[in-house]
């Protein structure tokens, strides 16, 4: 089992659109595996995956995502491929509560700093059972694998580390991949190579 995940990270990285063309291709042809699906991870951790990519080829990446999931739809994989774009999970539940105008008005009057906190006090983002954990775990079926994306959209008000250690404390029964614009080296999260996120290392990088 090591074996196929040593193989799911095998390659180079060069930046370039033809070389994130072939990760991405490497990306699927990984997650199609049935030893990918039965993982517990290393250690007997849960099966967390990053694939990291230069914040420039978001639109690319999204592409992709977006063709592997209406591919997916036609029932051939074995499983079903669910993607969470996180912002639109924060944004869907601040419309929802109608708290949308109110959280442009405290903005401009009391900075980002503190409608970031205050988003996250009422989503519980430092819970480990917070609202998008929750969301995550009601709305992901039996035999899936988990997308996780929206985390560049998020910032500052969601960080990486923080979603990543909530779920993996509740949410076992699925792979899960986040898709990160920037650099995991397996110890620590540089969204968007500029801004270090806390030390991570509970996950994978899926492929080099």
């Amino acid at each position: 089992m090591m074996a196929d995940k040593v193989n799911f990270a095998e390659g180079g990285r060069d930046g370039s659109l033809g070389h994130l063309a072939a990760r991405l291709d490497e990306m699927e042809r990984a997650i199609r595996k049935p030893s990918f699906r039965s993982s517990s991870g290393r250690a007997n951790e849960v099966n967390y995956w990053i694939f990291d990519y230069p914040p420039e080829q978001e639109l690319e990446v999204r592409e992709r995502i977006s063709y592997l999931k209406n591919k997916n739809q036609k029932g051939a994989d074995g499983f079903e491929l669910v993607v969470f774009d996180l912002y639109d999970i924060i944004i869907d539940f601040l419309i929802d509560k109608k708290f949308m105008d109110k959280c442009y008005a405290f903005e401009q009057k009391r900075g980002l700093e503190r409608i970031t906190k205050a988003v996250n006090n009422s989503m519980k983002i430092n819970d480990d059972d917070s609202l998008i954990v929750r969301y995550i775990k009601d709305h992901t079926p039996e035999n899936a694998v988990v997308f996780l994306t929206g985390i560049g959209k998020c910032y500052p008000i969601l960080r990486s580390h923080k979603v990543l250690n909530n779920l993996h404390q509740a949410f076992v029964r699925a792979p899960v991949v986040l898709f990160f614009p920037g650099t995991y080296n397996e110890q620590e999260l540089i969204l968007f190579n500029e801004i270090k996120d806390d030390n991570y290392y509970r996950a994978f990088k899926l492929v080099r």
